[in-house]
């Protein structure tokens, strides 16, 4: 089973990734792009068949305000990042945990690279899915690469100079 980075801790992977827009869905917990989660909810025949959890997910580059009410419902997000140099998926992370309230897993995915992992947990990621070239173990130290922030996020709403 392959594995992430969730919470800072090396944990098993039980979700698949849809990527196919039609046929059936596999068994087990699944992610579901958003497009297709959208069409087959109003039809809501092969969903509330599925034997699993159903998460989402979305591009870096898709606008969230307008299904942001889909989203936060479901147990997991993942945002698909195309490159590593895309920054759309950080803006995304923040607006579902500050505009939100979202509370679930925002799980990163894609072309993320380990210097990234520490400001994408400041902008409300909590799991993170790389390639199997990437030691997670290794990786999670850059989760701790700094002590502290000077400037406000979604992991610490107060700046450092009210925090003295």
């Amino acid at each position: 089973m392959a594995q992430l980075l969730k919470e800072g801790q090396v944990v098993d992977n039980s979700w698949s990734t849809v990527v196919e827009d039609a046929g059936d869905l596999p068994p087990g917990d699944i992610l579901l792009p958003l497009q297709r989660w959208l069409h087959q909810h109003s039809q809501l025949s092969q969903l509330s068949q599925h034997s699993g959890r159903v998460g989402l997910w979305i591009e870096g580059n898709e606008e969230i305000e307008a299904v942001a009410e889909q989203l936060i419902q479901a147990p997991v997000v993942a945002i698909r990042f195309p490159k590593f140099v895309d920054g759309r998926g950080f803006s995304a992370a923040r607006l579902l945990r500050e505009r939100y309230g979202y509370q679930g897993e925002i799980r990163a995915t894609g072309e993320i690279i380990r210097d990234q992992l520490y400001l994408l947990q400041r902008c409300g990621f909590n799991a993170f899915e790389f390639g199997e070239e990437v030691d997670l173990a290794e990786a999670s130290k850059s989760l701790a690469d700094f002590s502290d922030a000077y400037q406000v996020a979604a992991d610490q709403p107060i700046p450092l100079f009210k925090r003295r």
